[in-house]
């Protein structure tokens, strides 16, 4: 990269004031799960998208409120059932008695967030109507195109039990989202928080305007962390890395190894990257370090590892390969 085109330390500090106010925002609303709210801060300074998971009740849809809050953004909240449509997210054309012609309803998803609750519980039809929303910011209505708002994050949540009237996203969806975050319960300490805020109000308190930043912010993030300098030995970190998981008979144990169908592809790549630098402006520094694509693996990588019926025979989860393709592939 041009030296001319580092962040300086004004622009880092900038950065950082910023940041510590979403994190502030966060914590006004939201006990505990800081991994949450690294993952959704990493998603939103990167432009991605993010699916989390949990059983119900731990916070997924009051963190993705009030950092969308926080952002001070156009929000909306799309709840997803087997008899959602497509039309119901995207819009649709609706005729107008008056004057014989068509009117335009833009759908829910023309928002700079949006949150998918439970998305896994609508049909394949409607989950693929997403696709071009998350991937090409735009969507067709009526054979005209609308582009999404900028910013444009969709936070998806999804429950792991209740199975039953549930549709499983596939990989091409999955492979959408920068991040795939897994939310567990809060500790005793926590939870005795919990209580104590929904006693006093915070949770449904809405934020006051000096704890917001602006949509500006958002997109000054943004550009500053493409700006993070990525040495090639960084890139080729990354690159071993993907390699690994799609031939991982040559890297780790066979045993573990013939647990995996399918590895990363290119897209996971770029998510490496892109969360290494959002990581990178998060910690107040202008280049990414190893540690930056170590930090968030499970997150960028655990939704695009296929495992096979044995994996699951054997209760075998991708975070295992992960961590031991990391092991052995050498860090710079």
């Amino acid at each position: 990269m041009n030296q001319d085109n580092r962040l300086s330390e004004t622009e880092l500090a900038d950065a950082k004031k910023i940041i510590d106010k979403l994190s502030a925002a966060y914590g006004k609303k939201v006990v505990g799960q800081d991994e949450l709210r690294i993952a959704m801060e990493v998603a939103l300074i990167a432009g991605g998208h993010v699916l989390l998971e949990s059983v119900p009740g731990l916070a997924k849809t009051l963190a993705a409120k009030t950092i969308a809050e926080a952002a001070n953004g156009t929000f909306s909240r799309i709840q997803c059932t087997p008899d959602l449509l497509p039309s119901d997210i995207i819009g649709t054309q609706i005729y107008n008695y008056n004057n014989g012609d068509f009117d335009t309803k833009i759908g829910p998803v023309h928002a700079n967030f949006v949150l998918l609750d439970e998305i896994n519980r609508s049909s394949a039809k409607t989950q693929s109507a997403m696709l071009e929303a998350m991937q090409e910011h735009q969507v067709s209505v009526g054979g005209v195109m609308y582009k999404m708002p900028d910013p444009f994050v969709v936070l998806a949540t999804q429950n792991p039990i209740e199975q039953e009237g549930t549709y499983e996203l596939p990989e091409a969806q999955l492979d959408r989202f920068l991040l795939k975050e897994i939310v567990d319960y809060p500790t005793r300490d926590e939870e005795m928080q919990i209580l104590d805020y929904t006693i006093s109000g915070a949770t449904v308190a809405s934020l006051g305007e000096a704890d917001k930043v602006s949509i500006d912010d958002i997109k000054k993030l943004q550009k500053l962390a493409k700006r993070i300098v990525v040495d090639d030995s960084i890139k080729n970190y990354i690159v071993n890395i993907v390699t690994a998981t799609r031939n991982p008979r040559a890297v780790i144990d066979a045993n573990l190894a013939r647990y995996v169908e399918y590895g990363v592809s290119p897209r996971g790549g770029i998510a490496l990257l892109q969360v290494a630098q959002a990581l990178a402006l998060i910690n107040g520094r202008e280049y990414v370090t190893p540690d930056d694509v170590k930090q968030l693996r499970h997150a960028a990588l655990r939704h695009r590892i296929i495992l096979n019926f044995e994996a699951a025979a054997d209760d075998v989860h991708a975070e295992a390969i992960i961590d031991a393709i990391f092991t052995k592939i050498q860090t710079p």
